[in-house]
C-alpha cells in the first residue's frame, strides 16, 4: 500500500497481461453479437433510422449560431481569443503545479455534479487537466449560444438544448480512458468490467428489438400487482380508451364527494400507487376518500383516431357516469397530474360551456395550461419538427412509447442517460432495483391523433390559454371554470415549470390557491407525510411575479398531502358511509391494477 501511495500510477497498469488479454477478446466477441443485434431488424426493414432526420436539424439549428460569430472577422476573432485564453490559463496553472507550486484551478465543476467526484480527478494531474480542460471547452460553448444574437427564442432554445447534449455526451466521465475510476477498474478487474458491459448491451438491445433500451433499474425486482400497484380495488367499467378503478375502504365512513384522478396517459397511472409506503392512492383511501382512477389503455393501432375529444369523453366524462352509478353521488372532487390535468382543465371548461357541475373541485399536480414557459420540451416542438412526427404516427397510428421516453430522459441526460451508459456497460453492473425507475422505463405509446392535437394545441399554438381552443364544437374559456382550485407547482420542475404553472393559475375564474412543493416533477409529488421530506410554500394569491410570491409565501416542512387534504375537506367534508366496489349491482371485471396497464411497449 505504501508503494501505491508513492507511484499512484501504478493502480493504472494491467495486473495480468494474459487474463486482460482474453477479456479484451471475449469484450470484441460481445461487442460484434450487439452489432449484429442491432443491424438484424434494420436490414429486414422492420426498423427505420430517423436519426438522419434528426441530426439535419441539430446542424441546422447549431448552423445559425455559428453564422452569428463567422459573419463578423472581429467578433469571431473575440470568440476565439476567448477559448485560447482559457486553454493558456489552463496550461500555465498545469505547468506551476508540475513544478510544485500551488495553484487554483482555472476551472471547477458546479458542486452538484457528480461526474466528476472521484478523487483522482482533482489529485491526478493527467485527469485534472482533461476535467479542466472539458470544462473550459462546453462552457465557451453555452457562451456562444447564449450571446448569438438575432435568434428568435424558439431557434436560441434549441441551440441551447443541442450544445448541453453534445456537451453531456462527450464528457471524459464517459469514456475509459480518460475516466480514473474506469481506468482503474479495468485494469483491477482485468477488463472483466468491459465482458460484463457488452453481455449487458447486447441484452439491451435484445429487449429493445435493435433499439437501445438502457436499464436504469433491475427489472426482474418487480412485479405490479405483486409488489407496486397494490391498494385493493376493483375494475368495473373499461372502454377503448380507459379503465376505471375503484378502490377499496378502510375507514367505516367516508366523504360523501368522490375523488376522480385523472393521470397523464403518457406514463402509467401507478406513479400514484408505488410501494404502499408511497402510495397517494393508498393514503388518500385511508383518509376517507372513495378513490376512483382513470387506468389509460396503452394505444395500437386501433386507437389511431382517438382525439383529445375522444380522451374527454370516453375518460373523465364517462367515468363521472360511473362513479354516479356506483355512488349514487353527482358531485365529485377530481385531480389532474401532468398532461392529465391538462384535459382535466380542458373538460372543466367544456362542462362550464354546457353547464355540467359535476366536478365541484379540481386539483392540478405539476399541471400546464399556458404553455408560454413550458420548458425544455417546447425544444421539440415547432412545424417542422411537428410534421416529421405526424408523418411517423401515421404508419402505425401511434407514437412509440420509447420515443417520448427519449426525450424525457434528455431533459437529464447526466442522471438519467450517460450515467447508466457508464455503470451499465463501461463498469458492467447491475442498476440498482428503484421502483420509480421501473415506473420511469414502463413507456406507453400516443395516439397519433391526440399526440398532434396536444403538441399543436398547446406546446406551439397556445390555443387554451389564448381562448382559442375548440373541443366537441365549443370554444373554450378557462375563465367560466370558476369551481375551487388546488394548484400544485414544484420547485425543480423540468417538465411544467412552477412559472408556467404559476402563470396558468391566473387563467382560471374561481378562487385558486397555489402551493409550491420542494423537489421535482415527480419526488415533488410522490411526497408521502411518513417520509417527512422536502417542504411546501403557501401564500396570497397566484399573481403578479412568482418570485414576488416565494418572497412572501410561509415555508411549511414536509409533505404538502395533508394541507390538500384539509383544503378538500373545507369545501365539503359531509360524511356517508363507505362505498365498497359493485354496489349498486355495478358488476366487477378484475382486481386492480387492471389489465390495460399491465400492457407494455
Amino acid at each position: 500500500m505504501a508503494n501505491e501511495r508513492q507511484h499512484p500510477m501504478l493502480q493504472y497498469i494491467i495486473n495480468n497481461p494474459e487474463a486482460f488479454a482474453n477479456n479484451l477478446a471475449k469484450t470484441l466477441e460481445q461487442a460484434g453479437k450487439a452489432m449484429a443485434v442491432y443491424i438484424e431488424p434494420r436490414e429486414k426493414g422492420e426498423i427505420k433510422d430517423s436519426g438522419a432526420d434528426e441530426l439535419t436539424g441539430v446542424i441546422k439549428t447549431l448552423a445559425q449560431v455559428g453564422e452569428y460569430w463567422v459573419s463578423d472577422p472581429q467578433r469571431a476573432v473575440e470568440a476565439q481569443s476567448r477559448l485560447w485564453s482559457g486553454y493558456i490559463d489552463l496550461w500555465n496553472s498545469s505547468l506551476k503545479r508540475m513544478m510544485g507550486e500551488p495553484c487554483k484551478p482555472a476551472v471547477e465543476p458546479e458542486a452538484r455534479d457528480k461526474r466528476f467526484a472521484d478523487p483522482d480527478w482533482n489529485e491526478n494531474q493527467f485527469f485534472d487537466f482533461i476535467k479542466q480542460l472539458y470544462l473550459i471547452t462546453s462552457k465557451w460553448a453555452e457562451d456562444m449560444v447564449h450571446e448569438a444574437e438575432g435568434l428568435d427564442d424558439h431557434t436560441k432554445h434549441k441551440a441551447e438544448f443541442y450544445v448541453t447534449q453534445i456537451a453531456n455526451a462527450v464528457s471524459p466521465s464517459n469514456f475509459l480512458l480518460t475516466n480514473p475510476e474506469l481506468l482503474r477498474l479495468t485494469m483491477e478487474s482485468n477488463g472483466e468490467n468491459l465482458v460484463k458491459g457488452m453481455q449487458h448491451l447486447v441484452e439491451d438491445l435484445r429487449t429493445g428489438h435493435g433499439d437501445l433500451k438502457i436499464r436504469q433499474t433491475d427489472p426482474s425486482k418487480f412485479k405490479l400487482g405483486d409488489n407496486l400497484g397494490t391498494t385493493p380495488g376493483k375494475v368495473i367499467a373499461q372502454n377503448d380508451v380507459c379503465q376505471v378503478i375503484q378502490y377499496s375502504p378502510t375507514t367505516e365512513d367516508v366523504l360523501k364527494r368522490p375523488l376522480l384522478i385523472v393521470p397523464p396517459w403518457i406514463n402509467k397511472f401507478y406513479i400514484l400507487d408505488l410501494t404502499p409506503e408511497k402510495s397517494f392512492i393508498k393514503w388518500a383511501v385511508d383518509q376517507g376518500h372513495t378513490v376512483f382512477v382513470i387506468s389509460w389503455v396503452n394505444p395500437d393501432e386501433r386507437q389511431a383516431q382517438k382525439s383529445f375529444e375522444h380522451y374527454m369523453r370516453e375518460g373523465i366524462l364517462n367515468t363521472l357516469d360511473v362513479i354516479k352509478r356506483a355512488t349514487r353521488q353527482e358531485e365529485v372532487n377530481a385531480i389532474g397530474y401532468c398532461v392529465g390535468g391538462t384535459l382535466l382543465a380542458v373538460t372543466l371548461a367544456y362542462m362550464a360551456a354546457k353547464g355540467d357541475q359535476r366536478i365541484q373541485s379540481a386539483t392540478f399536480f405539476t399541471t400546464q395550461v399556458d404553455f408560454t414557459y413550458a420548458g425544455d420540451l417546447k425544444v421539440f416542438v415547432d412545424e417542422e419538427q411537428i410534421q416529421l412526427l405526424e408523418k411517423r404516427m401515421a404508419e402505425h397510428g401511434y407514437l412509440d412509447g420509447s420515443k417520448m421516453s427519449s426525450a424525457f430522459n434528455m431533459l437529464r441526460s447526466n442522471d438519467l442517460i450517460w450515467s447508466y451508459v457508464v455503470n451499465n456497460y463501461l463498469k458492467g453492473k447491475e442498476p440498482f432495483p428503484f421502483d420509480l425507475l421501473y415506473w420511469n422505463s414502463d413507456s406507453t405509446r400516443m395516439p397519433a391523433a391526440n399526440h398532434s392535437f396536444y403538441l399543436r394545441n398547446c406546446y406551439l399554438d397556445n390555443t387554451l390559454s389564448k381562448g382559442r381552443m375548440e373541443i366537441g364544437g365549443e370554444r373554450l374559456d378557462l375563465s367560466k371554470v370558476t369551481i375551487p382550485i388546488y394548484n400544485l407547482a414544484t420547485r425543480e420542475d423540468h417538465i411544467a415549470p412552477p412559472r408556467s404553472v404559476f402563470i396558468g393559475s391566473g387563467l382560471f375564474g374561481g378562487p385558486v390557491e397555489y402551493v409550491l412543493s420542494g423537489s421535482g416533477h415527480i419526488a415533488g409529488v410522490v411526497n408521502p407525510p411518513a417520509k417527512n421530506k422536502y417542504q411546501y410554500w403557501t401564500g396570497g394569491k397566484p399573481e403578479g411575479a412568482l418570485e414576488d410570491w416565494i418572497r412572501g409565501s410561509e415555508e411549511h416542512p414536509g409533505s404538502w398531502w395533508p394541507h390538500w387534504d384539509a383544503w378538500t375537506r373545507s369545501l365539503d367534508d359531509t360524511k356517508v358511509k363507505a362505498r365498497k366496489p359493485g354496489a349498486y349491482r355495478i358488476k366487477i371485471l378484475e382486481d386492480a391494477p387492471g389489465s390495460y396497464v399491465m400492457q407494455r411497449v
